[in-house]
């Protein structure tokens, strides 16, 4: 969005709506071996630096990546233990109705709803989960454990860099 309209991000995802999804796109880049890996797992925005969506619209290419991470979220589901009856959205996902709408046309008859409509901080929650992670650091609790991540044993993590 940036790069390409002088835009932060798609807000409440007008640009995707009026888009086209490149579902051959999709197709391929949901190829990728991550996504048929089971639970425990972990990625960041670096593992899709590979992906190029090459010569599309603005509008074409914000729709085909929203749908990319409606569906990327979505095949989880197959390998959970249990299928989830609702999702809760946090951060700016939440606030955007194209990826809202994917979601509930993904995940169905699972409710997704906005963190917000439940009264939580949506904003906040990373930064509150973060938070929280800290304190675990400087009590020397563990924050990261085999069944969420994979790590061989309960790990704590971090540095701690006093004044």
């Amino acid at each position: 969005m940036y790069r390409v309209l002088n835009q932060r991000f798609d807000a409440d995802g007008r640009t995707a709506a009026q888009g086209n999804i490149d579902m051959a796109w999709v197709g391929r880049a949901l190829k990728l071996p991550f996504f048929a890996l089971p639970p425990p797992k972990s990625l960041d925005r670096n593992d899709f630096a590979s992906l190029k969506l090459g010569d599309i619209s603005p509008a074409d290419g914000a729709a085909t990546l929203t749908a990319f991470t409606a569906e990327a979220i979505a095949r989880i589901v197959p390998l959970l233990p249990k299928e989830p009856k609702s999702w809760i959205i946090c951060g700016g996902g939440a606030r955007n109705h194209t990826m809202m709408r994917m979601l509930r046309e993904r995940l169905a008859p699972a409710a997704v709803q906005a963190a917000d409509t439940l009264g939580w901080a949506s904003d906040a929650i990373e930064a509150q989960a973060f938070g929280f992670l800290a304190a675990r650091g400087l009590k020397g609790l563990p924050l990261s454990y085999p069944a969420t991540t994979g790590v061989p044993i309960p790990m704590t993590g971090g540095v701690i860099a006093r004044p």
